[in-house]
């Protein structure tokens, strides 16, 4: 696996938009400042032609406008390159990656969360890259940085051991009938107000292994495309592999029904164990099927850890992770530990 350089003040970000453009709010104004917070720091900011776009379907530009941006990026003299968003259709981008090239050029720091899986993962596995499956732009508008964008910055920068957090932000989706819609400061900052708890399941110590992940919404979506090569790449790591999921749009049955379509595609015939993070759809049952046993059971065959609500997700904060990193994962007092190789 090919590392990047680690990031230090002065180098230079590069911002892309593959999937959303910011045109919305709090998009924008978080954007702004998180903008200024990373020029307070000591990096340079650049910006690719679609980030304040909204002309594609569904996103910030045609599919292939939105390729071309990120092979700039990749051309360009950035260290780092982050999404500015999340979205629906940044599969789209792939057919127009030349993946060939980037095996290789000197490899770029490529950060971004949930759509972005389709590129922090192909990258990993078509181009031997490793990338960061985390937050994107608009999340480091709080000052100071904390959590998972204080977190993000240090492991670009090379530090090793990244621990979890002690609570999570769980949304109250019961509103009340005649709740008045609230007028939302897009600067305020989330509240941690729920204790988390780990569940493991056939854990007694620390796994090493080769990390590698994201949003399952678009994992199942790539499986069986000709950018499914799984297979090949864990193939070549004997040391096995971790892999974590989070997902977003999928119900409990959803969730399964996906697992199960990885299952018997191969992917996790090479598992060492099984990080899944927090589901949106966090306390659905879907007649009988909840977040536990739609893993629990597709999963138990392997024999290996399965650690459930782990600090990753779509319920902030979710920890970053170095895909395709050789990794130490733990439980320490019922706090998942990170320790990079």
């Amino acid at each position: 696996m090919k590392q990047p350089k680690y990031l230090q003040i002065g180098d230079e970000i590069r911002m892309v938009a593959p999937s959303f453009g910011i045109t919305t709010e709090p998009y924008m104004s978080r954007y702004a400042v998180a903008v200024k917070n990373l020029k307070r720091l000591g990096y340079k900011i650049s910006e690719g032609p679609n980030v304040h776009r909204a002309d594609g379907v569904v996103s910030s530009a045609p599919a292939k406008e939105r390729a071309e941006e990120i092979m700039e990026a990749f051309a360009s003299q950035a260290s780092l390159i982050i999404s500015v968003g999340g979205g629906e259709l940044m599969d789209e981008i792939l057919p127009y990656i030349d993946f060939d090239s980037l095996i290789n050029s000197d490899p770029k720091w490529f950060m971004g969360f949930s759509d972005n899986t389709n590129l922090t993962f192909t990258l990993t596995i078509l181009s031997d890259v490793i990338t960061v499956y985390g937050p994107c732009t608009p999340s480091f508008y709080e000052k100071p940085m904390r959590l998972n964008q204080l977190d993000a910055l240090k492991l670009l920068s090379g530090e090793n051991l990244l621990v979890g957090y002690p609570k999570w932000n769980k949304p109250n989706f019961k509103k009340k009938k005649d709740a008045k819609p609230k007028e939302v400061d897009p600067l305020r900052r989330c509240r941690y107000m729920t204790p988390k708890l780990i569940r493991p399941f056939g854990y007694s110590a620390p796994v090493t292994g080769t990390l590698l992940g994201g949003c399952l919404d678009c994992l199942q979506a790539l499986c069986g495309t000709k950018y499914d090569k799984v297979v090949e790449f864990t193939q070549k790591h004997p040391e096995g592999i971790i892999w974590y999921l989070e997902a977003c749009d999928l119900t409990p049955l959803g969730i399964r029904r996906a697992l199960f379509q990885l299952r018997e595609a191969g992917w996790f015939n090479n598992v060492k164990m099984f990080l899944i993070g927090r589901p949106y759809c966090w306390d659905m049952n879907q007649m009988g099927v909840d977040r536990t046993n739609a893993v629990i059971d597709p999963l138990s065959e392997f024999g290996v850890p399965i650690l459930l609500d782990v600090d990753l997700g779509h319920h902030a904060p979710s920890i970053p992770i170095k895909n395709g990193a050789l990794a130490t994962v733990g439980l320490n007092e019922g706090n998942i530990e990170f320790f990079y190789k």
